[in-house]
């Protein structure tokens, strides 16, 4: 399998830009059972959270990297975007932006069909995933094609230009 987005992160100079699309993803992760039995994100206790993708982001952040994030959700939440929800103060800790933006109000933008990741506004990374959220054997797939990373960062730009920042954003239950 191709490397995960923390590697390719950790190369990037300038931006880096993820657009998910997905309502849930591997709704057996312990984080999310344990989301589901009452656990919830204890952002002072940093320590409890804190891990490998928090420290790839912070030094993107460190090196003036552009790191953001958004999600497209049906509403009302799935519970698994309730958890997400939730995880996002430690993404935002770390440096990264996030945005929501209602499946509704993204009605009429068209958007690829996979999530993926924009670095540099140059090389692509797609994230391919089964019918139950599980990243494919296969899932990630790499391509530096000019055209294509325009495409997609324009479907982006769509998407975080009408999203709602986090802070502001109050999920429909």
């Amino acid at each position: 399998m191709q490397p995960p987005a923390r590697e390719a992160l950790a190369g990037a100079l300038r931006s880096a830009v993820h657009l998910e699309l997905r309502d849930s993803y591997m709704l057996d992760d312990p984080g999310y059972l344990a989301y589901q039995q009452g656990r919830r994100l204890d952002i002072a206790d940093r320590a409890s959270w804190w891990n490998g993708w928090h420290d790839a982001v912070a030094a993107a952040a460190a090196r003036g990297v552009t790191v953001r994030r958004a999600r497209v959700v049906s509403e009302p939440l799935h519970p698994y975007g309730l958890y997400e929800y939730d995880l996002t103060p430690g993404n935002l800790a770390a440096g990264e932006d996030v945005r929501w933006l209602s499946r509704r109000r993204a009605a009429d933008l068209l958007l690829p069909a996979v999530d993926f990741w924009v670095f540099d506004d140059e090389t692509v990374l797609l994230h391919h995933f089964t019918g139950g959220g599980r990243l494919a054997d296969d899932g990630r797939e790499y391509r530096t094609d000019a055209a294509l990373a325009k495409t997609f960062s324009g479907a982006f730009e769509a998407v975080w230009e009408r999203a709602t920042p986090h802070a502001e954003y109050i999920p429909a239950t």
